[in-house]
């Protein structure tokens, strides 16, 4: 009585002022922090991984505000903690971490600085046991706890005090095992990772500490090794014991992200947390080197490995196996399998399938049965049912039927049962290569033997039929399906309707289609595809788009490609209107119609000659925010050049240009075109000048002289050859010749002889045979001097013997 009598005057007077009040009921939940801090560092399972030390619930001011928030003031329900808030940046920074990660991601083969952490392993301290690690089992999955929760998660959108209010009362009510549920049931990782960050700031809620392994492993399966590492700082923050394998998940979140250097710097990492290495983080290391084509390194991080003792299990020896396969170094494959015995370590099944997956693509099929022996031989391994399950897969994946034939059969002397799994990839891998007539008799096999072929089996042997085009063959495949009990289904439909598309009986198809309700089936996006684009193939284009806007209403939006491809044939057969009618019904509906249907579109308007229709289009595609590229205002400007609109097609291009687009080769041969044919040089070389400033186009000037050749208007073509002549190349030297033969056609050799000396003098060759044609035109002319001179030229270059001299000079 007087020890209570005591504590009572202890106590009496903080009650006397609430802010004396408040400071001491900091103190005695301090005490209580403290005392349950201790208990959680002799026990990593506690039910709610209470947390404490720096940064935690002593800090005074964390304190403090939470118990003015429990005392006075708002609610607890009001805090301010919004689910859409989640940056933990500053919280979390730590000075004693890594180097900073912007720093260039890719590795040197010589750098092995990462592996001295391994010099400091204890090699007498026997390994700590991994942390217990809790799946998520269905049951917990679906337990109403956990799907509230998903669905809060969900309307994280329309987020409201409510709601989260809602959240953080159902939060304290889960155990461990059902928050792991929760983070591993987030089709987003971003979403779990926001949920954990979230929960971890909540009132009178601690994660255990197997939830923050489980938000570990759920980051290492993507690329936000930012968050993973954020959450291995938060682990020191909160006093979870941090194990290797956490820092394993960071390393294979990191290789994922391509960052192979700052994978590597985790052991580093670990070393300065004091966390030694054992045997699990150093087969993460040797699998995230061979996943970044490191093999060499992972080498000799195995022999460093050696060195201090740390005994690779088959695990390690696996991803080295599985390193050599990558880089076909099959042959160090198979010795490493021969070796590991003799290093204490035997190889299991893993290893030699790894192995045979090579062997089975590159359809070396006597080297597999040499491996399925030496399994047996060397390592004692029988071969079972998974054994060659594995086999018959691998060689039906990769096309080899015949092979996965073989051993399904050896499989059965073996007295294997094989399931109709396996046949079933057998068949279809036969039928892809036109083997229907065993594939046939494969199945009639799984009959007498007991083993019922399913909708997957048949629908194989109907593709192939329909490959080979036994359409009618494939019909009695779909009846016979019927027969035996085996309902098709919409894959088993599809590959029939395709048959019959490819063979040129689209209508069939479409009449199979329409009668899907009878026989209880549903198209799918790809039946409604196959069918509109069979009958767009046989020229039925009403139809085509009519089962598009069928397709529209049952939901399932047509892509850019199959708008385009009905919109252009529709433009090739001049249906203008009804092209257009299509496209906007299409833009209506939500489709994704894109700059390329607008511009097949425009080019259909420009072959008919209808301009304004097509300059109409252009402006719709800014109503409706598909903004035009280079190629539409190609076609447009090509098209005003044709009908002579130089002046708006000159408009057009400095629109173009002003909207940031680079003129392609295209568009530099439209304007050089149809300026030439107007004889506008000076307003096409002004426009040449800007469009150059914007793209540069080496050839432009070639193009030009050569186009005004073709066009007669030679005196502009010879004032640009200065432009031409500045670089000596090929290309220069065939628009010489084109000039050249445009006098000589002209009948005016003198200046085709000047254009060639112009060329000796630029250290170009004119071609001799045309000069022998200006040769023989100069001396037409009565210019024998000018002719012999040219000649002479030849004969100075070495490219006329020395006999013609004398022919010369005579």
């Amino acid at each position: 009585m007087l020890y209570n009598f005591n504590s009572y005057s202890r106590i009496r007077k903080p009650f006397a002022k609430p802010q004396n009040f408040i400071d001491f009921l900091e103190a005695y939940y301090s005490s209580l922090s403290s005392r349950s801090s201790v208990i959680s560092s002799h026990s990593s399972t506690s039910s709610r991984g209470q947390r404490g030390g720096k940064g935690d619930i002593d800090d005074s001011s964390v304190g403090r505000g939470r118990f003015r928030q429990l005392g006075s003031g708002p609610s607890w329900n009001q805090q301010d903690c919004n689910f859409n808030d989640f940056d933990e940046v500053e919280e979390l920074e730590d000075d004693e971490d890594e180097e900073e990660e912007g720093e260039d991601g890719n590795d040197e083969d010589d750098d092995d600085d990462d592996f001295m952490v391994l010099n400091s392993f204890n090699r007498n301290r026997e390994q700590r046991e991994v942390v217990r690690r809790d799946e998520a089992v269905e049951d917990e999955l679906r337990h109403p706890l956990v799907r509230e929760i998903c669905r809060l998660i969900q309307l994280r959108s329309a987020w409201n005090p409510k709601l989260e209010g809602e959240l953080r009362h159902l939060l304290r009510s889960l155990k461990p095992r059902q928050v792991c549920a929760v983070l591993r049931s987030q089709a987003d990782e971003r979403v779990a990772l926001n949920f954990f960050y979230w929960a971890d700031r909540q009132w009178r809620y601690r994660h255990d500490p197997i939830v923050y392994y489980t938000m570990l492993e759920v980051l290492s399966k993507t690329k936000l090794c930012q968050g993973a590492r954020r959450v291995l700082r938060l682990m020191a923050r909160r006093s979870i014991e941090r194990l290797p394998e956490a820092f394993g998940y960071l390393m294979v979140s990191y290789s994922r992200a391509g960052k192979l250097r700052n994978a590597m710097r985790v052991l580093t990492l670990m070393q300065k947390a004091g966390v030694e290495p054992n045997l699990s983080i150093c087969n993460t290391a040797i699998y995230v080197l061979v996943k970044g084509n490191k093999l060499e390194k992972a080498l000799r991080f195995l022999a460093r490995m050696q060195l201090v003792e740390i005994t690779p299990n088959v695990v390690t020896y696996n991803c080295l196996i599985k390193g050599y396969c990558d880089v076909h170094r099959i042959d160090d494959a198979i010795e490493l399998i021969a070796e590991m015995p003799l290093k204490g370590c035997c190889p299991d099944k893993v290893s030699y399938y790894t192995v045979m997956s090579f062997l089975c693509k590159e359809r070396r099929i006597k080297e597999v049965r040499e491996l399925v022996e030496k399994m047996v031989k060397d390592s004692k391994l029988i071969p079972d049912q998974v054994t060659y399950n594995t086999i018959i897969h691998m060689f039906s994946k990769h096309g080899h039927g015949n092979e996965a034939l073989e051993f399904l059969r050896e499989a059965e002397e073996r007295g294997f049962c094989v399931d109709k799994v396996g046949y079933s990839a057998i068949v279809d891998s036969l039928c892809k290569v036109g083997r229907t007539d065993i594939a046939k008799e494969l199945v009639n096999e799984m009959f007498k033997k007991g083993c019922t072929p399913d909708v997957v089996t048949y629908t194989a042997v109907l593709n192939g039929y329909c490959l080979l085009g036994k359409v009618d063959q494939a019909k009695k495949m779909l009846r016979q399906m019927y027969k035996n009990g085996c309902k098709p289904n919409t894959v088993s439909y599809t590959a029939l309707l395709h048959g019959l598309c490819r063979h040129g009986k689209s209508s069939e198809a479409r009449e199979m289609m329409n009668m899907s309700e009878e026989e209880w089936w549903t198209p799918s996006f790809i039946t409604y595809g196959v069918v509109m684009h069979g009958l767009r193939r046989e020229g039925k284009l009403s139809e085509a788009c009519d089962l598009a806007r069928e397709m529209i209403r049952k939901g399932f939006l047509p892509t850019p490609v199959d708008i385009n491809l009905l919109i252009q044939p529709l433009c090739q057969e001049g249906k203008m209107h009804e092209a257009k009618k299509f496209m906007e019904e299409c833009l209506n509906k939500g489709c994704a119609v894109n700059v390329v249907n607008f511009t097949t579109l425009i080019h259909g308007f420009c072959q008919k000659n209808d301009l304004d229709a097509a300059l109409s289009l252009l402006d719709d595609m800014y109503l409706s925010n598909k903004h035009p590229d280079a190629v539409t205002f190609t076609t447009l400007i090509d098209a005003l050049g044709k009908k002579g609109r130089m002046e708006e097609a000159t408009e057009l291009t400095m629109k173009m240009l002003k909207k940031g687009l680079d003129p392609t080769p295209v568009t530099y041969r439209a304007v050089i075109h149809r300026y030439c044919q107007m004889g506008r040089v000076e307003d096409l070389l002004k426009l040449l000048e800007k469009m150059l400033l914007r793209h540069s186009f080496r050839t432009v000037y070639n193009q030009v002289i050569e186009k005004l050749c073709s066009f007669g208007n030679l005196e502009e073509a010879d004032k640009l050859l200065g432009k031409v002549l500045r670089t000596a190349s090929k290309i220069d030297a065939k628009t010489c010749h084109i000039l050249m033969e445009a006098y000589l056609n002209k009948g005016i050799p003198l200046s085709a002889y000047k254009v060639a000396f112009r060329m000796f003098n630029r250290n170009l060759i004119p071609d001799l045979k045309l000069c022998e044609k200006v040769t023989k035109g100069l001396m037409l002319e009565g210019k024998t001097e000018e002719a012999d001179r040219l000649m002479m030229r030849f004969v100075e270059r070495g490219h006329i013997v020395s006999e013609c001299r004398e022919h010369l000079g005579s």
